[in-house]
Parts: structure tokens; C-alpha cells; sequence
């Protein structure tokens, strides 16, 4: 592919208006820690949400929904579509108590809310394997997708592809702190949305797809376009591995980036930059709107168009012979496509793509540089260092991160077994991370056996017959893995000292986490005589789980009405419509009995 002189242009004015939102956004970012990694704490849900939204829409994120869609159908999306589970909760139940809790970053929780040295050590432990371990394998994931993009559509090797879209990342990421990344992220959405949609409306009319009865109507296309599995063949592995089990096990038990249980990352990051808790819950529930109910469809369609033009991987492979074969999986498929592309749109495209890959980094870098600094360096290392000094450790670890991230992104294979990998490596922690705002005897020693128990499991399996688990399948795997982790932590909580009951207090008297699960620390704190409950707040949490059923409800229905509407069953697509605005009705509802500040 060679890019006209029209195509280079679009990119070079996008990478200008980046580069000078950072400029701007630094002259304020730099004063304090508060400001550089925060915001100042002032940030609106909309652009907060958009934020996050933009973050999750990385540069191999469509080439996942390629690989899915190839591999298992349109309804293989439930593998990701059942975290919305864990978003609308985290919006409904957890959003108010990060921002509640004045936190500088999420890791930081660990010593409000455990004690002593297992405190302490967890908060170090987490911040190596959240902020820098777990950290690298998203943003390698997004840059080896960057690398195939670069590969298929500029002949670029890995090392140039790398060069380029890094440097103007790390710039303006450096300079503008996490103000800079919130106003180029918006920025970057809706660069990359017009792309996305652009392309898929283009692809779909190519000759050889023909427009969209004709797509859906292919017999290449037929067994992968369907929403919901086929009633009429039961099968277990079906029903089980992409339906089932991501609804009723995956989404509270697995950590999935952008989709932790009860938050974390990025996600939280943005939270505690809110103006106040309304604008925090707001934030989240934007986020969880845009993320599923807006974005797929278009990759969908793309995906499912690339089934006629390259129905397999040796089609894809011969269309592109100065790839190396190892990295020619189905979730290439995406920008292979986009070689069709004609000027002027195909210069879009490509700008949009390079937008996503760096709305995600500069994200990751900040937030993992925010944790290296306060979790790590402030913590452990320089606990006198002043503000500016905080800062610029900060914008030094940037560039520090991206490195290592480019140089991981060299050696992994494909976004879809990277994706399952990350889902196993998590397995099992999702539990702990959700009880303990909401039960007072999850303690430290708890939490640091989760981390540990999921993640032996995980490398146990992946040397397991060269990666593959030997005879178990990635459900089986994910399920060994959920049961043997929280049986691990579950006795551990059970069986150890439990929380230093000073810690405890003030955590309840900063986060309100509610009655239920706290009545022995309540019960204790009333017989001392000692103030613990806030009379202004009120316990809501069944108002907020029915607040999060009605909204996953809502985006589902709506992600289906958006479906059937692209394959011509307009009454189906009604309905759903019908149910989403019953099920908002709903949650507008529940919203006026929150207790929010």
C-alpha cells in the first residue's frame, strides 16, 4: 500500500493537534501531583467516560472483534459482552466509593483498607504486577497490533511501525499529564469512530461483498453473523465457553482490562478526577453506553466482509507473503480489509487507527507512571520528595514504559490469545476485589493469595503442552482456575488475623461502604461508644444492583436492536429498542434513590 500525499496530510494535522492539546494542557499539569495525574479532581462525566471509552479502543481492539467473529461468529462477542456485568456494577456500587475515598490511585487503597506489612507489601506487589507486569501486556497487545497495521498497510517493519506512533505518544503524554490525555482522548474517539464507521459502510460495498443482503446472505458468512447460538444443534462447548460461563462465572471472577471487577486502572483513575460522586457514577455508565452499545457493530461488519474476501488463513497469508506467517492470524483479517480503502478515506482510516493506539497508550503510560510514582517511589523509595519532583519522575518513567511495552509487542503472536491469557492470569481475583468494600474479613493475606494462587495456574497451564493446557480447553481453564483461587483465598481470610480494627474504622468512615458485612466492626465501634455511620448517606445497595441489572439490560437490548436493524428485521430491532427504553426507565428511576455527594 502507498499512501498519497492527501492520506499523509490527514495524519500529519491530527499528530499537530495532539502534540498542541499537550502543550497547552502542560502548563497547568506540571504544579503538583494532584494536577499532573489527577486533573485537580475537576473533570465532567462526559469527557471522563469518553475518556475511558476511548482508552478501551485500542488499535488491535478491531482486530480482536475480527478473530472472534472469524473463529466463533458474531456470537462469540459474549466472551467480552458479559463484562458489561462488571461495568454497570462497578458505575452503580463502586464508582461513589472510589471517589469517596480521596485516593491518589487505586493501588494506594491497599493500605486504607488492610494493615501492617502484608498491607505494605501488597501495595508493592500490586503496583510491579498491576501497574508495570499487567500494564506492559495491554500496551504490548496494542502495539503488536500497531505493528500488523503497519505492516499491511504502509510495508513498514515492526521497528519503523514502532518509531513512529511512539514518539508523539510519549510527547504529549509527557507533557500534558492526565489533562492532556482526557482532551486528546476526545479528540481521538471521534477520529476514530468516523474512521471505523466509514470503513465498514466502504468495505461492505466493495464489489466482491456486494452490500450488505448480499454479505449476510454468503455462505461464508451464514454460520458466523447469527447473535445467539443455534437452538436447533445444541453445543456444550458453545453454550458453555462463550455464553454461559462468561454471563454466570467470567464477569465477576476474571480481571479484563477496562472491565475489573469493581474497577480498577485506568477506569478508577478517571473516577477519582471526577468533580464529585455524581459525576463519577455518571462517567462510568457513559462509558459502559459507548463501549458496547456503540462500537462494535462496525468492526462486526468488516469482520464478517472478510470472510468472503479472505475465508482463511492461508488466503490471508498469500495476500501478504513479506509478513512473517507466525503473526498472520485471523485478527488480521481487520486490516487487510482496510488495503481496499481508497485515498483520502484510507489516509482517515489509518489516523483513526493511529488515534486509538494512542488514546490507549498515553492512558496506560499515565496511569503506570501515576502508580510508579506514588505506589512505588513515594511510597518505598523518597517518601519526602516534593510535588515537583513526583512530577517529573512521572514524565521520566514514560518513555521508560513504552520501551518495554515496544519490546514485548516484538514477541507475542495475536490480540485473541493474548486476550485469553490476560483473562487467565486473572482468573479467580475478581471475587476478592468485590468483597472486600463490602466485607470487613477479607484481609491482605487474602488478596495477596488470589494474585498469586491465578497466576501460578495460569503459567502452570500456558507450559502445559506448549501453551495450550494439554487437555483442557480455555473454559476448562478459566473455571480451574476461578475455583482453585477463591477456595485459596477464602480459607486464607477465614484462617488469619484479620484487619487491624483502627484500619478498619477509618476506612468505613471515609468510603460508607454500607451495614451489610460490616455489623461486627459496626457492633464493636457502638459498644466503644465511637461514631462510624455518615447520617447524611444511606445504604442503597440493593437500589444500585437493580440499577445495574436494568442497565446492562438497557445496552444489551440495545446492542441486538442495533443487530437486527444491519440485517433487515426491523421488528425485532424495534423490540429490543422497546425493552432498552423500559429497562432505562428503570435505572432513571433507581438513579434519584443513590446516595451520592
Amino acid at each position: 500500500m502507498h499512501l498519497t500525499s492527501l492520506d499523509w496530510a490527514i495524519m500529519a494535522v491530527a499528530f499537530a493537534v495532539y502534540l498542541a492539546i499537550g502543550l497547552i494542557a502542560g502548563k497547568s499539569a506540571g504544579k503538583d501531583y494532584g494536577s499532573y495525574f489527577l486533573s485537580g479532581r475537576s473533570m465532567p462525566w462526559w469527557l471522563l467516560g469518553t475518556s475511558m471509552v476511548a482508552t478501551t479502543f485500542a488499535t488491535d481492539t478491531p482486530n480482536l472483534i475480527a478473530g472472534i467473529v472469524r473463529r466463533d461468529g458474531v456470537f462469540g462477542n459474549w466472551i467480552w459482552w458479559s463484562f458489561l456485568l462488571t461495568g454497570t456494577t462497578t458505575a452503580f456500587l463502586y464508582a461513589k466509593l472510589w471517589r469517596r475515598s480521596g485516593l491518589l490511585t487505586d493501588i494506594e487503597l491497599y493500605e486504607l483498607r488492610y494493615s501492617g506489612k502484608p498491607a505494605a507489601f501488597l501495595r508493592g506487589f500490586r503496583a510491579l504486577y498491576a501497574g508495570v507486569f499487567f500494564n506492559l501486556i495491554i500496551m504490548a497487545n496494542v502495539t503488536l497490533a500497531a505493528v500488523k497495521l503497519g505492516g499491511v498497510l504502509l510495508g513498514l517493519t515492526p521497528l519503523q511501525t514502532i518509531a513512529i506512533v511512539s514518539v508523539v505518544t510519549v510527547a504529549y503524554g509527557m507533557i500534558g499529564g492526565l489533562t492532556g490525555v482526557l482532551l486528546t482522548s476526545l479528540v481521538q474517539f471521534i477520529v476514530a469512530m468516523v474512521g471505523a464507521i466509514w470503513a465498514a459502510v466502504y468495505v461492505v460495498q466493495l464489489p466482491q461483498v456486494g452490500g450488505l443482503s448480499k454479505l449476510l446472505a454468503h455462505p461464508n458468512v451464514v454460520p458466523h453473523f447469527h447473535m445467539l447460538p443455534d437452538f436447533s444443534v445444541p453445543s456444550a462447548d458453545s453454550f458453555g465457553a462463550l455464553f454461559f460461563f462468561p454471563l454466570l462465572v467470567q464477569w465477576w471472577s476474571a480481571c479484563s482490562p477496562g472491565a475489573e471487577p469493581g474497577g480498577g486502572g485506568a477506569v478508577v483513575q478517571r473516577v477519582l478526577a471526577a468533580k464529585n460522586e455524581k459525576h463519577a457514577v455518571g462517567a462510568v455508565l457513559f462509558f459502559n453506553v459507548l463501549h458496547y452499545a456503540l462500537r462494535p457493530w462496525p468492526w462486526i461488519l468488516v469482520a464478517l466482509a472478510s470472510l468472503i474476501v479472505f475465508p482463511d488463513l492461508a488466503s490471508l497469508r498469500a495476500a501478504f507473503p513479506q509478513m512473517d506467517p507466525k503473526i498472520v492470524q485471523h485478527d488480521m483479517a481487520y486490516p487487510a480489509m482496510l488495503t481496499f480503502l481508497p485515498a483520502g478515506l484510507l489516509g482517515l482510516v489509518v489516523t483513526s487507527l493511529i488515534a486509538a493506539y494512542m488514546s490507549t497508550m498515553s492512558t496506560q503510560l499515565n496511569w503506570g507512571s501515576s502508580v510508579l510514582v506514588n505506589d512505588l517511589y513515594k511510597r518505598f523509595l523518597k517518601p519526602e520528595a516534593s510535588e515537583r519532583e513526583l512530577v517529573w519522575v512521572g514524565r521520566l518513567a514514560t518513555p521508560v514504559l513504552m520501551l518495554a511495552a515496544c519490546a514485548l509487542a516484538l514477541v507475542l503472536r495475536d490480540a485473541l490469545s493474548s486476550f485469553e491469557l490476560l483473562l487467565q492470569i486473572g482468573s479467580g481475583t475478581g471475587l476478592v476485589l468485590l468483597l472486600r468494600w463490602f466485607w470487613w474479613r477479607v484481609n491482605a493475606l487474602a488478596e495477596i493469595t488470589a494474585m498469586i494462587v491465578s497466576f501460578l495456574v495460569a503459567v502452570l497451564f500456558q507450559l502445559t503442552k506448549g501453551g495450550d493446557g494439554g487437555d483442557f480447553s480455555a473454559t476448562e481453564q478459566l473455571l480451574i482456575g476461578v475455583g482453585v483461587t477463591t477456595v485459596a483465598w477464602v480459607l486464607v481470610a477465614f484462617f488469619t488475623a484479620p484487619t487491624d480494627p483502627e484500619v478498619l474504622r477509618n476506612f468505613y468512615r471515609r468510603v460508607q461502604p454500607g451495614e451489610r458485612g460490616w455489623k461486627q466492626v459496626l457492633e464493636d465501634a457502638e459498644h466503644e461508644r465511637v461514631q462510624m455511620r455518615d447520617v447524611k448517606l444511606h445504604s442503597d445497595l440493593p437500589t444500585g444492583l437493580l440499577a445495574a441489572a436494568c442497565a446492562s439490560v438497557a445496552i444489551w437490548a440495545l446492542i441486538y436492536a442495533t443487530g437486527y436493524w444491519l440485517y433487515g428485521r426491523p421488528l425485532w430491532a424495534l423490540g429490543m429498542a422497546a425493552v432498552a427504553l423500559a429497562a432505562s426507565t428503570g435505572v432513571a428511576l433507581c438513579w434519584r434513590r443513590l446516595s451520592l455527594r
